[in-house]
């Protein structure tokens, strides 16, 4: 457990201190518009969609730990590349460079995690979900400490030690045997026969889908409505963010054990959440509602990480929560390029609005998922 708490500490600092401010810097120095912003979300999208399910399969029959050290190599230089070089262009390519990282890492980490540790798996996502996320606000306060000396220096600074920590890996990291079904098709192909006997993952994957279509506009719209609506200053997002973190932290440990329950009350509360953001003139209230909005989307990873590989088999875990990233990656590719017009058409509030009503939708499905589990006991 403890390489795996090092490794989320170290790539949630590092991704907090290269990303908090990235849309800043994104509007900033490289000049995007609210369109051009969801854009560049939408090609990393793209690339995590099509990438997903290959990583995965080739984490499951080769190896989980390379994966991860590939990964992190590959986040680490998209985002010194960003950095580097501020035109929409290369911004354009560092994402797809990051996602098909992203990919290598999503669904290969919790599988080594879940491989080396076994019952005790569940506390260590818990405890590194906790410990990524104290990382993260530490991260944070380092970005916007670095921010006001040049909005670049936080991505240079987060890309340098996501590769250091990939080097890292590559020489600390150990893998036990784990089983490996068949060739690349025939493990695709018993990976999806696994899902669709479990009817509860197809109404999570809906579910997922559902968040995944309101996150692209959240994630890439939320900082600019700030700006336009309240003129707050890049200190407060740093604030902000750090609040979301502790109350994150907060979250984890309530819904730690409960299941498909505390994915539910988790997600009722992001849909008020993201409403409330939407809605409200008055700054206070928005930024109470933007920590909650991101804290329990936070909280809800891991509680959703323990249900997924309780139900599946050890041999396919990687690959099954490749499809859920998959899941997620098009209900992102589904939801960013609309809300992206919404908001140049129509205003940011409204299409934050729109994003709070997908996230809504998502409840009636996790309650399904919930019923489904029940009658397979």
């Amino acid at each position: 457990m403890r390489l795996y708490l090092f490794i989320r500490a170290v790539a949630g600092f590092a991704m907090a201190c290269a990303f908090t401010l990235q849309l800043v810097y994104q509007a900033q120095v490289a000049g995007l518009g609210p369109l051009e912003l969801v854009l560049a979300g939408t090609v990393l999208e793209v690339v995590i969609f099509t990438a997903q399910v290959p990583t995965g399969v080739l984490a499951d029959l080769h190896s989980r730990k390379w994966s991860v050290v590939v990964g992190y190599a590959l986040i680490g230089s998209g985002t010194l590349l960003e950095g580097v070089v501020p035109a929409f262009a290369v911004i354009l390519a560092a994402s797809a460079l990051m996602g098909v990282g992203y990919t290598c890492v999503e669904g290969a980490e919790e599988a080594w995690v879940a491989g080396e540790l076994g019952d005790g798996a569940a506390r260590a996502f818990t405890r590194g979900a906790q410990v990524s996320q104290a990382a993260t606000i530490a991260g944070i306060v380092a970005s916007v400490g670095l921010a006001s000396l040049e909005l670049p220096i936080p991505l240079l600074v987060g890309g340098g030690l996501l590769l250091l920590l990939a080097a890292v890996l590559a020489v600390v990291m150990r893998e036990s045997p784990f089983e490996k079904v068949g060739a690349p098709r025939e493990h695709l192909s018993e990976s999806i026969r696994e899902v669709r006997r479990r009817p509860a993952l197809w109404f999570l994957m809906v579910a997922v889908a559902c968040t995944a279509f309101a996150a692209e506009g959240v994630d890439r719209l939320t900082q600019l409505h700030f700006t336009q609506a309240f003129g707050t200053p890049l200190l407060w997002f740093g604030v902000i963010s750090i609040g979301a973190m502790a109350a994150a932290i907060v979250l984890t440990q309530l819904a730690d054990g409960s299941g498909m329950r505390g994915l539910i009350i988790l997600q009722t509360g992001a849909a008020a959440s993201a409403l409330v953001l939407a809605t409200s003139g008055w700054f206070w209230l928005a930024a109470a509602a933007s920590v909650l909005l991101s804290a329990t989307r936070d909280a809800a990873r891991p509680t959703m990480i323990t249900w997924v590989t309780d139900q599946t088999e050890p041999g396919s875990r990687a690959t099954v929560l490749s499809f859920l990233g998959q899941t997620d990656a098009a209900g992102e590719l589904a939801g960013g390029p609309p809300l992206g017009l919404t908001a140049e058409r129509f205003g940011i509030r409204v299409a934050l609005v729109g994003a709070a009503g997908a996230l809504a939708v998502a409840v009636p499905f996790l309650r399904l998922a919930l019923g489904r589990r029940r009658a397979t006991r």
